[in-house]
């Protein structure tokens, strides 16, 4: 294994002695819907180029991925330029698969603080984020026009459970969202757990305890459907795009959904307890260098990296990927072509790495006791309190 030490790549042809670039570089990402002919692929393509060099692209899904960079290490066939799921930068840190950004001499400092320290562990810099995604709340127009409800006096808790308990009263239902036992749960859980105030070292705080008790009175009063229990993110979207609900949490991605809903709807910020916009997490990938043995691989990789992640590169691949750039000059650019994007905008702005305040990979043995709990609590089996008092008691 050489988890953690310099690992080799035989594809190559850069010689670190004479520093001449040349050879084929490997590049890994989550991205198999793109095929050769789409423009991601042709702007990879174009760097490599750039930087003196040919690209070998392979695509994986994200789990696959992630599994696959972990082997690749251990046997000294790390892909050159590796692009992965925001969450997992710390796990493959750790190993030491990936080199820090102060060693391949990339640039952060245009990038914005929030986005790049879900790639920061222990004081160090682990690539450079590509864009981003987060959550925010969908609403169908016509439904709140006949509750009378206006989506801009949502503005906290209270305002919001008041607006569902209109919608509810004029016949229709409230909000849809995703608590499925997994980490899609728990991403669609974080905005009222961060936006209560708690943090993740202290599942069972009283503002912890705060943001499930909103979730649980919300289904015993039937303002969401019991079926959150079970729904996705895809299957939660399904349900709003109905038309019968007011509201649903649902990301950036669901954009050229809801263009296809057929009825009028907005966009406004997920609420925190007492008002203003909730923290919540970042999706989306980082552009990470893995280690290698050939360290004068780096001048060619940093490159490839630095032309995928500039300004006018990043505003063609977020409006691909449906991304907020990573970067202020880049986001307002995207505002201007689409105005509809402001509110992602202002969402990415406040929002948080999952793995951030260095919670690293303590992150998913949190993760998963906190969508225990809330699904225990939605389904009524323990009270909010007893389980999150459970949560982090396991995590003790």
């Amino acid at each position: 294994m050489c988890l953690t030490t310099a690992c080799s790549n035989d594809s190559a042809g850069t010689d670190s002695t004479s520093g001449q670039v040349g050879g084929t570089y490997q590049i890994w990402d989550p991205y198999p819907q793109f095929d050769d002919a789409s423009d991601w692929v042709k702007l990879l393509t174009r760097c490599g180029t750039d930087a003196g060099v040919s690209v070998k692209r392979t695509g994986y899904d994200t789990t696959d991925l992630t599994n696959k960079a972990l082997l690749a290490a251990q046997q000294g066939s790390s892909p050159d330029v590796l692009i992965v799921d925001n969450p997992v930068v710390s796990t493959l840190a750790e190993g030491g698969v990936l080199t820090t950004t102060e060693e391949t001499k990339t640039d952060t400092s245009a990038i914005e603080p929030n986005l790049l320290a879900a790639g920061q562990l222990n004081g160090k810099t682990y690539g450079v984020p590509i864009g981003a995604n987060t959550l925010a709340l969908y609403y169908n127009r016509e439904v709140l026009d006949a509750a009378k409800v206006d989506p801009a006096t949502v503005k906290d808790w209270a305002s919001l459970t008041a607006a569902l308990e209109k919608v509810k009263a004029a016949g229709k239902k409230g909000i849809t969202f995703s608590a499925i036992g997994t980490e899609e749960g728990s991403f669609q859980f974080l905005p009222w757990f961060w936006g209560s105030g708690a943090n993740l070292t202290q599942l069972d705080s009283a503002q912890g305890v705060a943001a499930l008790t909103l979730w649980t009175d919300w289904l015993k009063k039937g303002l969401a459907p019991n079926s959150v229990l079970n729904n996705t993110q895809t299957t939660s979207w399904q349900e709003f795009a109905t038309g019968d609900f007011a509201f649903s949490e649902n990301g950036t991605w669901q954009l050229a959904n809801a263009k296809k809903t057929g009825f009028e709807y907005g966009i406004i910020p997920i609420p925190s307890q007492a008002g203003g916009t909730a923290p919540a997490p970042t999706g989306g990938e980082f552009v990470t260098a893995p280690v290698q043995s050939d360290t004068g691989r780096y001048a060619a990789s940093t490159k490839i990296i630095s032309c995928l992640t500039n300004a006018d590169n990043a505003l063609t691949t977020d409006t691909t990927l449906s991304y907020v750039a990573a970067t202020t000059a880049v986001q307002d650019k995207q505002v201007a072509a689409n105005p509809e994007l402001k509110v992602w905008v202002e969402a990415v702005k406040a929002a948080k790495g999952r793995t951030s305040d260095n919670l690293g990979t303590k992150y998913p043995k949190i993760s998963e006791p906190m969508w225990t709990a809330f699904q225990a609590a939605l389904s009524g089996s323990k009270t909010p309190s007893e389980a999150l008092e459970a949560a982090q008691s396991s995590i003790k």
